[in-house]
C-alpha cells in the first residue's frame, strides 16, 4: 500500500498535523481484555475531538504481541472508532519487531484498513545504520509508515542526522513521531528531514512530552550553505495525549492558532512547562519512566474509563511515591484535566 492509496482526506489531515493519542490496554483483574473499557476509551478519544488513533504502541503495550492481543486490538478499535463516527480519523498501527515481524504486523494493521505504521526499531538496538534503513524499506513496501525516534529510556536507538536523511528519501514515509526527550536529537531528525528534501511530504509529530506545547509552537530554523528553511511540528502522537484529551486538543489549536504569529502569548508559552510537570507524575520521570504506562492508567482509572491500572506484565506498575506525585499534579493542575466531560459521556461510552 502507497500513500498515494490513503483516502485524500486522511491523508490531509495527517499532513496538515492532528492529535493522534497513544491508545491504552485496558485489562480486567485476572490481565485479560476488558472489551467493555477498551471500547470506552476509544469512543472517548473521538468524541474529544482526536484526529485518530494510534494502537498497538508503546502505550498499548508492546507485550500484546506475546500474548495474541495484537490483531484483536487493532480490530476493536477500529471497529469501534468506525462504528462511532463518520468522520475521517487517520488510524495508526504501531509495528514492532525483526523485519519479518514488522511486515507480518503491517499486512495485518493494513488488511484491518489502518493507514500507516509506526514503526519501533528497538528490536535493532545492535543493527548498523545501513541495516536499519533496509529494515525501514523493506516494511515500507508494505504500508505507509510513521518514523519513530524513541528515546532510549524506554528502549530506543540513538541515531544520527543522516540515519534521518536516509529515512525521509524512502517515498512511503508520511510522517515521523520525534520523541528522544531531547532538543539536540529532536534537531538531528529536522535536519536530516530537511537535508532529503522531504518537508514537503513528510510530517514531522511530536512525541516528546517533556516538550509538548513549545514544540507545537515554536518556529525551527535550519541553515544549509547560508539558505534558512523555516519549518513546524504539525501534530502530536504522544502517550501524554491518552489522558485528559479533550484538554490536550484545546491547546494544540491555541498553539496552531499562535504558530505563525509574531508574537507567541507568555501564557501560553507558561502553560508548556505545567504540562510537563503533569507529565513528569503520570510518565515517573523521577523513576526513569518505570511507571509510565500505569501513570496514565491512573488517571483513566480515577476517571472511570478504566477499572484498574493493570498491565500485562505483572511487575510493572506505579513507582514508589508515584501515586503522591499525581495526586500533586491533579491537585495544582485541576484546570488542565477533562474530568467533567469524562463523567457527562461516560456512561454512554461504557454502553
Amino acid at each position: 500500500m502507497h500513500h498515494s492509496e490513503i483516502n485524500s482526506e486522511i491523508r490531509k489531515l495527517i499532513a496538515d498535523g492532528a492529535v493522534l493519542p497513544a491508545h491504552p490496554l485496558a485489562l480486567d483483574a485476572n490481565r485479560a481484555l476488558d472489551r467493555t473499557h477498551q471500547r470506552a476509551l476509544t469512543r472517548y478519544y473521538v468524541d474529544a475531538g482526536a484526529g485518530g488513533l494510534a494502537v498497538g504502541v508503546h502505550t498499548t503495550q508492546f507485550a500484546i504481541r506475546e500474548v495474541g492481543l495484537y490483531r484483536p486490538v487493532l480490530e476493536l478499535a477500529a471497529e469501534t472508532a468506525a462504528n462511532w463516527t463518520k468522520r475521517p480519523l487517520a488510524m495508526v498501527a504501531g509495528l514492532a519487531g525483526p523485519t519479518q515481524q514488522a511486515i507480518s504486523e503491517a499486512r495485518t494493521a493494513r488488511d484491518i484498513g489502518y493507514h500507516a505504521g509506526l514503526l519501533s526499531l528497538a528490536a535493532m538496538k545492535t543493527a548498523s545504520e545501513d541495516d536499519i534503513i533496509a529494515h525501514c524499506q523493506a516494511v515500507a513496501r508494505e504500508i505507509p509508515l510513521v518514523g519513530f525516534y524513541l528515546q532510549p529510556a524506554v528502549g530506543g536507538v540513538v541515531l544520527s542526522a543522516d540515519f534521518w536523511r536516509r529515512f525521509a528519501a524512502i517515498d512511503n514515509v508520511i510522517a515521523i513521531k520525534i520523541a528522544p526527550f531531547n532538543r539536540y536529537r529532536t534537531l538531528d531528525v529536522l535536519r536530516g528531514v530537511a537535508a532529503a528534501g522531504a518537508l514537503d511530504r513528510v510530517a514531522l509529530y511530536t512525541g516528546n512530552d517533556d516538550h509538548i506545547l513549545l514544540d507545537l509552537t515554536l518556529p525551527f530554523d535550519l541553515r544549509e550553505n547560508g539558505v534558512t528553511t523555516r519549518t513546524y511540528f504539525k501534530g502530536g502522537l504522544l502517550g501524554h495525549w491518552s489522558v485528559w484529551t479533550q484538554t490536550a486538543i484545546r491547546q494544540f489549536e491555541m498553539c496552531k492558532v499562535a504558530r505563525h504569529k509574531d508574537t507567541v502569548p507568555a501564557d501560553l508559552l507558561a502553560l508548556d512547562a505545567r504540562v510537563t510537570d503533569c507529565n513528569s507524575a503520570f510518565f515517573d520521570v523521577a523513576n526513569n519512566f518505570h511507571g509510565c504506562i500505569a501513570g496514565c492508567h491512573e488517571i483513566l482509572r480515577r476517571q472511570g474509563l478504566l477499572e484498574g491500572i493493570w498491565c500485562l506484565d505483572p511487575n510493572e506498575g506505579l513507582s514508589p511515591g508515584q501515586m503522591q506525585e499525581i495526586d500533586r499534579v491533579c491537585r495544582e493542575h485541576a484546570d488542565l484535566s477533562d474530568d467533567a466531560f469524562v463523567a457527562a459521556n461516560l456512561q454512554k461510552w461504557l454502553a
